[in-house]
């Protein structure tokens, strides 16, 4: 790779695509995900990217919507659940995680195409995370995919779709073979996976406390939180 890795990116942008997740790589974690803001700052940079790049996309594990209400920026693409969004069969499976949702003692946010529950408010963080992990075994028993993620148990349809199937959709569709995709999440390491094979591939983890270790190795960029993310978009 170019001792620059944004380089390539930046003096070719008509050919290229900037991806992004939203929470904790745009918008620091927040202790309810209701209450996160995307800095105006990094709106602006977003904004700009819109008007420079030939794709500039939102891959979030929120809706679609909620992502672009959070983000705030016309002419970018949002694509929520984790790339459900993007894939006909997976409605059908709204129902059947709602009633399964249902019968957890737990409180839930419900994404449409997904559930979740959060435990980084937990008195006990131990004993919630005990919990919710019987809470995931219960879900593989119905048939469905639990996935933990930066305190966090999200249950899901059993449809092959995640943020690397969402960005490869994106690719294609834009015929772009250069991209950047950054995130802070095990969910992202899928983000990563889909630039294998592109002309240029540029991987951005935002690290944490919290952050898997595997993201972090799988980076060819590695920054310290949201706001170094901004400074970065910068040079783009």
């Amino acid at each position: 790779m170019n001792a620059d890795p944004l380089a390539a990116l930046a003096e070719a942008p008509q050919r290229a695509a900037i991806l992004l997740d939203v929470d904790g790589t745009l918008a620091p974690i927040a202790t309810r995900p209701e209450d996160a803001r995307v800095p105006e700052e990094t709106r602006a940079e977003v904004e700009r990217l819109a008007g420079r790049y030939a794709l500039v996309a939102c891959i979030s594990g929120r809706t679609g919507e909620d992502a672009r209400r959070l983000v705030g920026v016309d002419g970018i693409r949002y694509v929520g659940s984790h790339g459900l969004e993007l894939e006909p069969e997976a409605p059908e499976w709204s129902e059947r995680i709602r009633s399964f949702a249902a019968g957890v003692d737990w409180p839930v946010e419900d994404k449409g195409l997904t559930v979740s529950f959060h435990y980084r408010q937990a008195g006990d963080e131990e004993a919630a995370l005990a919990y919710l992990e019987e809470v995931a075994e219960r879900a593989r028993g119905e048939g469905l995919v639990p996935r933990f993620g930066r305190k966090v148990l999200e249950i899901r349809p059993p449809v092959r779709a995640d943020k690397g199937t969402a960005i490869r959709h994106l690719l294609s569709d834009a015929g772009l073979q250069r991209a950047l995709y950054a995130g802070d999440d095990t969910t992202d390491l899928d983000g990563f996976r889909a630039l294998d094979g592109l002309e240029v591939a540029v991987r951005v983890a935002v690290s944490s406390d919290e952050a898997p270790e595997e993201l972090v190795r799988s980076a060819d960029i590695v920054v310290a939180s949201p706001a170094e993310l901004a400074e970065l978009l910068r040079r783009l």
